[in-house]
């Protein structure tokens, strides 16, 4: 389970945001970043909707070409949830955006020879207020962004589980198990929005 300080401000935020969709999922083959890394605990996942309704998503310079995703942030050890969620999102893309909805918790377990990984997403989906879409921090390396519409996120999930597993140092890990790590929360995203917004949500 994601600890006890995370789990009080994700209960807090499904007051305010609605209950999200909850997951469990058991990881396999090796280690790749983000799993792992000491600065964070987790990261949020920001479905930001753009004023005409399609989502935005992003490939990084080293990603392969396929390797389009919705956008996501680490989420530091001495940060909240959702302060994490509106810096990466201003970082990542310039722009004003409201929280609308708490979408999903997906808590990840990945077991190594060594030790098990924990890991926690938290997605949310963000209407855009204003700004102009281009990333603020250029360590983020985003190559390109693409819009798709909430029916497009299936499609780019089985695109992620499809990745070549050859190793890359810029993941510290094999594509196809990010790939299929990345591809689980386009599923829940998708199945959160498919379901109607609980009244007062």
């Amino acid at each position: 389970m994601a600890h006890a300080q995370a789990e009080t401000e994700i209960a807090t935020l499904a007051e305010r945001y609605g209950n999200p969709l909850r997951l469990q999922v058991e990881l396999t083959g090796t280690p790749f970043d983000p799993l792992g890394h000491a600065d964070r605990f987790g990261e949020v996942c920001m479905v930001v909707r753009r004023r005409d309704g399609r989502l935005i998503t992003a490939r990084k310079v080293f990603y392969p070409p396929q390797g389009f995703r919705l956008l996501t942030g680490g989420i530091g050890h001495d940060e909240t949830i959702e302060a994490a969620l509106l810096r990466e999102t201003y970082e990542e893309t310039g722009l004003d955006v409201a929280i609308c909805r708490f979408l999903a918790v997906i808590e990840y377990q990945l077991a190594t020879d060594s030790a098990v990984l924990h890991f926690l997403t938290c997605a949310f989906l963000l209407d855009e207020q204003g700004g102009e879409l281009a990333p603020h921090d250029p360590n983020e390396r985003i190559a390109e962004f693409r819009m798709i519409t909430p029916a497009e996120l299936p499609a780019m999930a089985a695109a992620l589980e499809d990745l070549r597993a050859n190793y890359d140092a810029a993941i510290g890990g094999h594509w196809r198990d990010w790939g299929r790590f990345r591809a689980v929360v386009h599923y829940a995203v998708h199945r959160a929005l498919m379901q109607p917004a609980a009244a007062g949500e």
